[in-house]
């Protein structure tokens, strides 16, 4: 019996949610000053997901290079893998120099 009353419960729950979305406006269209504002706000987004990808970057360069150091000292070798980050970054830069290569040709 509870069940059915928790299972009537939800069913109540979804269907008057739904009822009550239907039943709102569709937003006003944005003037000029509120375009400016969200591709204000859309670049400085953007600006801050770059600086934070380029500190996680100097994080994990910072964690590798102790953990190298520290298996050195214990007589290991270690060689690094580049990650998918480094390694889209290190095909970019490559791509970038084949392409002035074969511009100065």
């Amino acid at each position: 019996m509870t069940t059915l009353r928790a299972l009537i419960a939800a069913g109540l729950v979804v269907g008057v949610f739904g009822w009550a979305v239907a039943k709102l406006p569709p937003p006003p269209p944005m003037d000029e000053k509120a375009k400016a504002a969200a591709e204000e706000k859309k670049a400085k987004d953007a600006a801050a997901a770059e600086a934070a990808k380029a500190a996680q970057a100097k994080a994990e360069d910072r964690v590798a290079a102790r953990y190298m150091a520290e298996q050195r000292a214990k007589g290991k070798t270690v060689t690094p893998q580049m990650g998918a980050a480094s390694h889209d970054a290190a095909k970019a830069a490559g791509d970038a120099k084949m392409k002035d290569a074969k511009a100065k040709k």
